[in-house]
């Protein structure tokens, strides 16, 4: 059962990682249209919202299943999910409020949300590596 619940951990993560890195090419999508970019953004948050969570559940229960000690890795996981939820929902708002009409408003924007998704990307890739470091034993967190 343990074993379950952690490969879809795992498979979340991925699929996670994967949208992200789609993700950071929203604003390129929109590039033509910077209005549309709103839109965009909030079904992107939704749907990022719904990942990430779903990845704390399944991360919840394999702590309370497999009945593992809060140590460090869990501990900066915990972190991480707080710190992406916060990034994410600051993000939304600031394009939710900006005048897109305006290009230069809208190139900032860009540019901002191209480097919020370069910082989330990492965060979850370094995560990631911690994680099969400390599962080949170079690590111990």
């Amino acid at each position: 059962m343990i074993a379950s619940v952690l490969f879809t951990h795992s498979i979340l993560i991925k699929v996670f990682l994967g949208f992200l890195v789609g993700g950071a090419f929203l604003p390129l999508m929109t590039h033509s249209n910077p209005q549309s970019l709103k839109k965009v953004s909030f079904f992107y948050t939704l749907i990022f919202q719904g990942l990430i969570t779903m990845i704390a559940f399944a991360g919840l229960i394999a702590t309370i299943l497999g009945d593992f000690e809060i140590n460090i890795a869990i501990g900066l996981m915990i972190i991480i999910w707080i710190i992406m939820m916060v990034i994410e929902i600051k993000k939304h708002k600031l394009i939710k409020v900006a005048n897109l009409q305006n290009e230069e408003t809208a190139r900032k924007l860009r540019n901002a949300f191209y480097k919020i998704s370069a910082i989330q990307i990492a965060l979850i890739a370094i995560m990631v590596v911690l994680m099969v470091l400390k599962a080949k034993g170079v690590v111990s967190l």
